[in-house]
């Protein structure tokens, strides 16, 4: 890999004798990690790859030995894991520490794409806590959106809001995370389009970007709440010089991590943490989080609606007909949209959900969970992996193989599916994959298209 020569002159400046060892790690294989899912059966104590090692500062993150094909792997599309990169996963413990994750809290995951730091949030935080994940960029949303109804969190939003809509709210969240588009000079060794793009230009410009979306997220900041600012580069006018433009612009008290040496980590400014190849097994990555001492708005929080706007609650007759497909359905209440769809949300968070359907123009809310065609309930594929989906209904268990053929929807024997006429959860290693139905003389499988597995490419994560 040929580096541009600002690039390799800004790297020989900010690390002095220390560049020749992290020229050589760019070189090398980027390591491969993932993310255990914690709703879906696994223990921090358990991972389904032979050889794996602990991320250190994420309980629920391993490093494998080597890259399989996560593709075929019916794990994966079950939402057991998410294949995430080992230093991103740094959030984890800076949540554990700077948040109070035995209450539930609203957290904001500003430029949520993928959807890795949303899903981090969902399975750190308290499980009531409200994770609203937002993405400027609407030909990103497709893939959030997938990764989010994967993991199958009860308690989350969707939304395409730029920073003056957030600032309607107030000072309203507990925890921003700003994982910045940046220059991604961290991603070099795996993305080599990156390199391609690289200018001093596109360096300053993402600088200016940032600001500008951490001016916002700051606004929208409760006192004593945190805000955490991230990117996957390495050169200070996006990092170091943007937190002394924080720290000079806003109240904020940089929060202090004493962090065990054999991690690699470097703290490089207040608050700051920088993650090198050649010092730690990930990528370039930089951190840094903060405690809001006093709100940057004088803003006040709007009074939440009494209804939603396009959601219409469900018919009575409609309600029975759904409520035995999710446990414990009293604490759901449902909703029809504007395109027919069943919509359930926690009870507990209408009135936040109310709110964010007044101030943002588009957004996603509760969990979509199947359509009525006349009389009959269609479930919808998010249901099937959803935490809240009843244990109760009928399923049928799946071998590897099955499992596969399923994922490719190709059709096999089904001896099983004959005990049962109706709707079906499919079933691997206990972890539901999507519905299917049984017919007198035939077996239909509801896996939507575009999740079928096509070898050329696995969904995206980051």
């Amino acid at each position: 890999m040929e580096l541009p020569p600002p690039f390799v002159r800004q790297m020989r400046t900010l690390l002095g004798e220390a560049y020749e060892p992290f020229a050589t790690a760019l070189a090398e294989e980027p390591p491969v990690s993932l993310r255990l899912n914690p709703q879906k059966r696994w223990s921090a104590e358990e991972v389904p790859f032979p050889g794996a090692e602990r991320v250190p500062w994420c309980a629920e993150g391993w490093y494998l030995p080597e890259r399989p094909s996560f593709t075929l792997d019916p794990l994966f599309h079950a939402g057991a894991y998410y294949v995430q990169e080992a230093s991103s996963m740094f959030l984890c413990e800076v949540l554990r520490r700077g948040t109070d994750t035995r209450r539930p809290l609203r957290a904001l995951d500003l430029c949520a794409a993928p959807g890795g730091k949303t899903t981090l949030l969902q399975a750190t935080l308290h499980p009531d806590s409200l994770v609203v994940a937002n993405e400027v960029v609407r030909s990103r949303l497709g893939a959030l959106r997938e990764n989010i109804e994967r993991w199958g969190h009860a308690n989350s939003a969707l939304a395409s809001a730029v920073g003056e809509e957030w600032e309607a709210l107030g000072a309203w969240f507990d925890v921003v995370v700003v994982d910045a588009p940046c220059s991604g000079e961290g991603l070099f060794r795996k993305t080599p389009e990156a390199v391609r793009e690289w200018s001093l230009p596109h360096v300053e410009a993402c600088a200016l970007r940032q600001r500008a979306i951490l001016n916002s997220a700051v606004r929208v900041l409760k006192p004593g709440g945190l805000l955490v600012y991230s990117t996957c580069t390495f050169n200070t006018s996006e990092n170091e010089e943007n937190v002394e433009w924080l720290l000079q612009k806003f109240d904020l008290e940089p929060i202090t991590l004493t962090l065990p040496n054999s991690w690699g980590v470097i703290n490089s400014a207040p608050g700051a943490y920088r993650f090198f190849p050649h010092r730690l097994r990930g990528e370039g990555f930089f951190l840094a989080v903060f405690r809001q001492k006093t709100a940057a708005t004088a803003k006040l929080t709007p009074r939440s609606p009494a209804t939603f706007r396009r959601l219409q609650p469900l018919s009575q007759r409609h309600l029975a007909a759904v409520r035995h497909w999710l446990r414990e359905a009293e604490a759901w209440a449902f909703f029809t949209g504007p395109g027919g769809e069943v919509v359930a949300v926690p009870k507990q968070a209408l009135a936040d959900l109310r709110l964010l359907d007044a101030v943002l123009a588009n957004k996603w809310l509760g969990g979509r969970i199947g359509q009525f065609k006349g009389s009959d309930f269609v479930p919808e594929h998010a249901l099937a992996l959803h935490q809240a989906l009843s244990p109760d209904l009928p399923s049928v268990s799946f071998n590897r193989e099955q499992a596969l053929l399923y994922l490719r929807k190709e059709h096999f024997a089904l001896e099983a599916a004959r005990q049962h006429r109706g709707w079906l959860v499919g079933r691997f290693e206990g972890l539901a994959l999507g519905w299917l139905k049984t017919l007198p003389d035939r077996w239909n499988n509801y896996l939507p298209p575009e999740r079928r597995i096509r070898l050329s490419a696995a969904p995206s994560q980051d």
